[in-house]
């Protein structure tokens, strides 16, 4: 098995009313790691104690195999840092920043300056280099905080809400920058987000923190994993019908002994008993007269996991990161609950 990048056993941070960290032991392997919490679950805090910048009150951790108690510096020499707030400053080109932070990181002036130039190539700022960055959009910014944070080529890089602020589009190409720092350069990533569905299509692994604890760490794909439930969506009726199609095909299916639940006009969710559903599904529908538009499992989504089923009240998912995105380029600064 490949040697953890992050290790943590028994991890504890405590404010004088709060604690942010409560016994935590997680290891983390390399590859794109996500870290999903609610607001105050305690990311921010583990990041600061992962870069030595913060100690912790009881526990132990290690980063590339190094000691977050005592090697805090060696750390961040082998470490990239994407943090979430804009932090450039505005009179200054992006060139100048990187070369700066790589200078910063302990590389030679030739060396910074050639790292600097090939690193904004990598993440589309190569004809925008030499602008103050004042001027650029949210999109170029953090595509600036991406930079800085591999010019040094860092073994591990900590992102911190990388998409925030974007669009759809600028989110998109931001994870796909994201998904080839890992695989282009071998860099491992962990990163945090607020947006589910973002990790769930980013990701090799999630870890999840709530108050602080542990609650779940394992690969994206057990998460995702399908359930043993059937989206079935078809057409209207070819003629006049007195039922709407999703209720025809209900009421039918329901008759053939088969446990579904309406999920629109034209949608039903239906459990999958064995394979024989399928063959009954399919010839209700030809029965009826209808058009099979689609057919197939769902799959679990991490946004479950901050359900809460004493009052019924849902996570924010992927469904839902459009319209967030949309909100927080307007200006929008609040994260949103479920992060």
């Amino acid at each position: 098995m490949s040697t953890a990048v992050i290790k943590t056993d028994g991890l504890t941070k405590r404010f004088p009313r709060v604690t942010a960290l409560d016994q935590l032991t997680v290891e983390v392997q390399p590859g794109v790691v996500g870290l999903v919490g609610s607001n105050g679950a305690g990311k921010s805090t583990l990041i600061k104690i992962l870069l030595g910048l913060a100690p912790a009150t009881s526990g132990r951790g290690e980063v590339l195999g190094l000691d977050i108690a005592t090697r805090g510096s060696e750390i961040r020499e082998r470490v990239g840092y994407m943090p979430e707030n804009d932090c450039l400053p505005p009179d200054v080109s992006a060139t100048e920043f990187v070369v700066h932070m790589a200078r910063m990181a302990g590389l030679p002036a030739t060396a910074a300056r050639e790292r600097t130039a090939d690193t904004l190539r990598h993440v589309g700022l190569h004809e925008e280099r030499y602008r103050p960055m004042g001027g650029y959009s949210t999109g170029m910014k953090q595509r600036v905080k991406l930079a800085q944070a591999l010019v040094h080529d860092p073994k591990l890089v900590l992102l911190d809400e990388p998409t925030n602020g974007l669009d759809p589009a600028g989110r998109d190409e931001m994870l796909a920058l994201i998904r080839r720092v890992h695989t282009d350069f071998g860099i491992s990533v962990l990163v945090t987000t607020h947006l589910l569905g973002e990790l769930e299509r980013t990701c090799d692994h999630l870890v999840v923190i709530d108050g602080g604890k542990l609650l779940r760490s394992s690969s994206t794909a057990s998460f995702t994993e399908a359930t043993a439930v059937l989206a079935v969506e078809v057409t209207d009726h070819p003629q006049d019908h007195a039922l709407e199609p999703g209720t025809a095909l209900r009421e039918r299916l329901a008759a053939a002994g088969i446990d579904v639940q309406p999920e629109g006009s034209h949608l039903v969710l239906v459990r999958l008993a064995d394979e024989s559903t399928y063959d009954t599904i399919r010839d209700t529908v030809a029965d009826l007269g209808l058009g099979l538009v689609r057919l197939e499992q769902r799959r679990h989504r991490v946004a479950e996991l901050f359900t809460s089923p004493a009052d019924g009240t849902r996570a924010p998912d992927s469904r839902a990161d459009d319209t967030r995105a949309t909100e927080q380029s307007k200006g929008g600064t609040d994260d949103v609950a479920a992060s």
